[in-house]
């Protein structure tokens, strides 16, 4: 028996490995609300333009709030011989109201359908992530105004490099979301098109207004182009790439609470909320949701690979081979919210161990470049020739096993004879952090200016999303 939806060209049913390959219901019934949407947006023109006649646009639209009813009740029976959800929705609309439910599909094909309720999908998460990310920012901004003061070690290459504030590298994550949002913004921006009246390539021969359904559906306005409409996913595309980055960033911060939280660091502490024990060591506290969003940031980024290698060698217009663009883009945009939530948690939680952060930050010679900058600012000296001074002295000092401010004024001058006393005040990571004043430096003062900004602009994004 051949598919009652398409298979009027058919003599016989399609083979039961055919029918699994093909269908996509299993997936694509997450597109029920927007692809209901679009229906009622398409029958409602169709309606307005003549071409159906209004009491059937009326029972069409009516069947649509019912079986969206029943979706929502858990009471509708998705069938995979059926294929999508388009033609679930269509063959349930048939059941409701009989033959006129087959209006619906005037002047439209399952291409320049499926293109937007997809579109449709994709810009309520990025909506959705945007927000997520909005309050993630907020949660670092907050800790670095609370900890603008504490003083850390920071790092190159993961060795001591010179001391920062705690607050100063929560603003740093702060700057990378901004970011972020810039690209889920910019995205969801560019992808405000409807393909809905592409039809399956060429446009329709019916007097449709597709401004009409753009208008209805929230887009800016339609496709300019019927091959593009429906062919394109660089809209998919491009929220993966935005998602990719942000992911990488959500790991690198997840990659130092693993390091941080460890017992050899102790720089921090998750919390119970956040962490799990282990079934045999009853001393272990496992930073499992960092390890989670550090390993699922891979998984998003495949998300974005596989749609590339799938699009790549595509000819204009549609092909079978786009129904693989939905899985991966649900999957990675799914995971990344959960991973934004479970970060914004962690975040929120976060106790830093101010005091075994200050002792870190004074090892590895940390304020040597306060001691070079000293030589230059007081003596003259040629910075070249300072760092040359300041690496003699660390030499010694490594040599001895000693900190740099632990050797005398005699020893420092038996490298460099103008040293005075005064050097003294510049070894602490205190005093080194403070005379950072820089713009984008990280003194105290610089950062709670900045935590400051950023929490007042954030408290009125919020406001203004409300």
């Amino acid at each position: 028996m051949s598919n009652k939806m398409w298979g009027g060209r058919f003599s016989e049913g399609p083979d039961a490995i055919m029918e699994e390959i093909n269908a996509s219901i299993d997936f694509d019934k997450k597109l029920y609300s927007q692809d209901i949407a679009g229906s009622k947006a398409h029958v409602r023109m169709l309606a307005k333009q003549e071409i159906v006649p209004a009491d059937d646009a009326k029972a069409i639209e009516q069947g649509l709030d019912t079986i969206a009813g029943e979706i929502e009740a858990g009471d509708f029976t998705f069938s995979r011989a059926l294929e999508d959800i388009h033609m679930n929705v269509e063959s349930r609309l048939s059941d409701l109201i009989g033959p006129n439910a087959g209006r619906l599909h005037t002047a439209r094909s399952r291409n320049d359908q499926v293109a937007t309720d997809f579109r449709l999908w994709v810009r309520d998460t990025l909506d959705t992530l945007d927000g997520q990310l909005l309050e993630l920012q907020s949660t670092f901004a907050g800790k670095a105004e609370e900890f603008a003061n504490a003083v850390m070690p920071g790092f190159t290459h993961l060795q001591s490099a010179q001391p920062v504030t705690f607050g100063h590298h929560m603003m740093a994550y702060v700057e990378m979301l901004s970011r972020d949002r810039g690209r889920v913004q910019d995205a969801r921006k560019r992808m405000n098109e409807c393909p809905l009246g592409s039809a399956a390539l060429a446009g329709t021969s019916f007097p449709i207004d597709r401004h009409m359904t753009a208008e209805a559906l929230g887009f800016d306005r339609p496709t300019a182009n019927s091959l593009d409409g429906v062919s394109d996913r660089d809209f998919a595309l491009e929220a993966l790439s935005a998602a990719s980055i942000c992911a990488m960033h959500l790991s690198r911060f997840a990659e130092e609470l693993v390091i941080w939280s460890s017992a050899q660091f102790r720089f921090v502490k998750l919390s119970d909320k956040f962490s799990t024990g282990s079934s045999i060591m009853p001393q272990k506290r496992n930073p499992d949701a960092a390890e989670l969003v550090r390993a699922k940031s891979g998984r998003i980024i495949g998300a974005l690979n596989a749609l590339l290698i799938v699009m790549k060698g595509l000819p204009l217009a549609y092909s079978k081979d786009m129904q693989e663009d939905k899985e991966q883009v649900f999957d990675a945009l799914q995971n990344l919210s959960l991973c934004v939530a479970a970060m914004t948690g962690m975040v929120a939680d976060l106790e830093p161990n101010v005091k075994e952060l200050k002792k870190a930050a004074g090892s590895g010679y940390s304020t040597a470049t306060d001691l070079a900058d000293w030589l230059v600012r007081t003596l003259g000296m040629p910075f070249r020739n300072a760092h040359h001074v300041t690496g003699s002295l660390v030499a010694m000092a490594a040599e001895r096993n000693i900190e740099l401010h632990k050797l005398t004024l005699e020893d420092m001058q038996t490298v460099e004879p103008t040293i005075t006393e005064d050097v003294f005040s510049v070894l602490s990571v205190d005093k080194s952090v403070r005379s950072r004043v820089s713009f984008g430096g990280t003194a105290p003062a610089n950062v709670k200016k900045q935590a400051k900004s950023w929490l007042k602009k954030l408290e009125k994004e919020k406001a203004a999303k409300q």
